[in-house]
């Protein structure tokens, strides 16, 4: 029994010793429910120029973003680590890890102790990096999804728990998803492992994805009722999940072959999208730097159903 007490300890010090930020000192811990989970807030020693109350209220509202996209919090138990950055300004860096020492989702938020509320206002990172706990955790060939989809989801879930407002996330998009088109050399999303590629390659999917779903399905399915789905089977970060399973869960949910196909299309082969023709088939103008919505383009409604506030 002692031998099998003392191997137990040693395991669980051993996982102790793994977990990101095992070596910093913890000073505060605060703890906030949403949607079915609980997350626990950890801040670590350091000088803050902000505040406890105001960072942890930036992190609820990121929480409350994940929410609402997804009808409950991804994970029942997550760990968010804060760690200030001394003599840095700004956000430095979000990190994620799943199944990270008895927590189902970590998050590791590395913040510059002269960081502003305005800092914060601007800071799409903590809810990119909670969107990570919605997904399972993939190959790396498949890194692109883990990232596109997070991406695509983190403004989207602003805009409706009232953070952003719909103009602000298409005229982004307009101005960005360009950077994710293959270049010359490129190959399929499964090959190619740039930051593009990754990053805007896997959110062109995303909405490419979003909007043939809602074709199909006449604008009563979307990309939100399939990843809802995969979470409500546990597709979640903490589960290893070869992308396959998942977008099979997917399409099942919408009724469609959307996101298989469409996979099978862009995994080995560079696909190229018309994304002008795409922004005006949306109702989206570009107009001098800013976004106009044309509410009488053929997929104005679709527009409208992917974000509203």
């Amino acid at each position: 029994m002692l031998k099998t007490g003392l191997a137990a300890w040693l395991g669980m010090a051993a996982m102790a010793a793994a977990q990101p930020g095992h070596n910093l000192t913890i000073v505060a811990s605060r703890e906030l429910k949403t949607g079915g989970g609980t997350v626990q807030v950890d801040f670590a020693a350091g000088p803050m120029d902000l505040s406890q109350d105001t960072i942890f209220g930036h992190v609820q509202a990121a929480a409350a973003a994940i929410t609402e996209y997804y009808g409950r919090f991804p994970v029942e138990r997550a760990r968010v680590l804060i760690v200030p950055v001394p003599d840095r300004s700004g956000i430095v860096q979000g990190t994620t890890w799943g199944d990270m020492a008895g927590w189902p989702g970590m998050t590791r938020f590395r913040i510059g102790q002269h960081a502003t509320t305005d800092d914060l206002k601007d800071d799409w990172m903590m809810t990119h990096e909670l969107d990570h706990m919605a997904f399972p955790s993939l190959p790396d060939d498949q890194h692109w999804m883990e990232e596109g989809l997070a991406t695509y989801v983190e403004p989207i879930a602003r805009v409706e728990s009232g953070e952003l407002k719909p103009e602000q996330i298409w005229h982004d998009m307009v101005r960005d998803m360009h950077k994710g088109e293959p270049v010359e050399s490129d190959q399929g999303l499964d090959h190619t492992h740039s930051w593009g590629r990754t990053y805007w390659g896997g959110a062109m999917f995303c909405l490419v994805a979003d909007v043939e779903i809602r074709r199909e399905t006449h604008n009563k399915k979307g990309l939100r009722d399939a990843l809802r789905a995969i979470v409500a089977q546990g597709g979640t970060i903490d589960h290893e999940w070869p992308l396959d399973k998942a977008l099979s869960i997917g399409d099942k949910a919408t009724g469609t072959h959307v996101l298989t196909e469409q996979y099978a299309q862009w995994k080995d082969a560079p696909v190229t999208v018309d994304l002008d023709k795409l922004w005006e088939e949306l109702g989206i103008r570009w107009n001098g730097g800013a976004v106009e919505f044309v509410d009488g383009a053929p997929l104005a409604k679709v527009r409208e159903a992917i974000a509203h506030d």
